[in-house]
């Protein structure tokens, strides 16, 4: 197994364990600002890899605006496939919990475009920068702030293969430079969330290690990465891990009957490696010096993450005349791991990366 290991580029066996653990916690404020928490709770994220708060947010003033945000991200994804002829109803007589599902009835893969977003409403961009989030956020990472680009919307309809998530660390799509640095997760549901609508799992210590497991590509008909359970075992000691980088996790099916609405949103220090393949820089939310700064978030904005992956394993080959419509999902990460499963995702990967080594041949 070590040999097969060292095979893949995403594999370095090498351990961080003082970057995610207790000795990178940074000195906590004797007097707590919004949103804050008691340093019981900070020790928890450091030593077990995750913290659950409940009733963070103001719901009317902080998650409402982003379900209305979310409603009109559903309505310019109807106009859109209804104006290309994609579908011929625009459902609109269906709320939030079910619209999408009628769309993705007719056009099976409208949830994968809506998951591709490559612009932030104001309100998502009004959540990632809430105070009392980075006031949270100053505890695990100190008072320099930045947003990370590698942001995700997750529009969870019913029993869906391709919004499922199999165990995995997030660093696992990342690129290794980023294994050494502390990277912390917010997943943020817009609604509650239990077992039966899909909820994250999480496991205590998966990150205690340091390591960042062998992971393979593609689970299922999805461009997910995943972990086996030997492998996690192996190299993390644990059997079934979930928030930091190196924690694992996963994201169950959902099995009611309506849509679960989340995000999940990323930070670090500024400076150091965003893991990014330089694709797109991060976002700058909070210095020292400037706490209350103003984020330029039409900067941050301006540079599409998806046409970005999309460009990064493309290089030369010709745009499709359907690209606007494209249900299938490339990105960097493939090139770390083994391709175990061919499947759609797959494929095009392996297509686009023979046109780019054929030009380089060629040239």
């Amino acid at each position: 197994m070590a040999d097969k290991e060292k095979t893949w580029p995403g594999f370095t066996g090498e351990a961080y364990p003082e970057v995610c653990d207790i000795r990178s916690m940074p000195p906590q404020p004797d007097v707590l600002k919004p949103g804050q928490l008691p340093i019981e709770q900070i020790k928890q994220y450091f030593e077990e890899g995750y913290v659950v708060i409940e009733k963070f947010f103001d719901i009317e003033a902080d998650l409402e605006p982003c379900r209305r945000a979310i409603e009109d991200l559903v309505e310019e994804l109807a106009q859109k496939l209804f104006k290309a002829g994609k579908i011929k109803n625009l459902y609109r007589e269906y709320g939030l919990d079910k619209r999408l599902i009628k769309i993705d009835e007719e056009w099976p893969g409208a949830v994968i475009l809506l998951h591709k977003i490559g612009h932030l409403p104001q309100a998502f961009r009004n959540l990632w920068g809430n105070e009392k989030l980075l006031n949270l956020i100053e505890q695990v990472l100190g008072p320099e702030i930045a947003g990370m680009p590698n942001w995700n919307f997750r529009d969870k309809t019913p029993h869906n293969e391709a919004t499922t998530v199999p165990w995995h660390q997030d660093a696992g799509y990342l690129s290794t430079d980023v294994y050494k640095v502390l990277l912390a997760t917010v997943w943020i549901p817009f609604l509650d969330t239990n077992r039966k609508n899909g909820c994250m799992e999480v496991i205590p210590r998966g990150h205690s290690t340091g390591k960042v497991a062998n992971h393979t590509c593609c689970a299922g008909d999805t461009w997910y990465i995943q972990l086996d359970e030997e492998d996690m075992n192996k190299t993390l000691g644990v059997y079934v891990l979930v928030h930091q980088s190196l924690n694992v996790y996963n994201i169950l099916d959902n099995a009611s009957e309506g849509v679960r609405w989340s995000i999940d949103l990323r930070f670090k220090k500024p400076g150091l490696p965003n893991g990014m393949f330089g694709l797109k820089p991060d976002v700058l939310l909070r210095t020292k010096e400037n706490p209350n700064m103003k984020i330029d978030w039409d900067t941050f904005d301006s540079i599409d993450r998806t046409k970005a992956q999309i460009a990064s394993v493309r290089d030369l080959v010709e745009i499709a005349e359907d690209q606007e419509f494209d249900t299938t999902v490339q990105g960097p990460w493939m090139r770390k791991w083994e391709l175990v499963n061919h499947n759609n995702h797959v494929k095009k990967h392996v297509e686009m990366e023979a046109a780019k080594n054929k030009d380089k041949i060629l040239g």
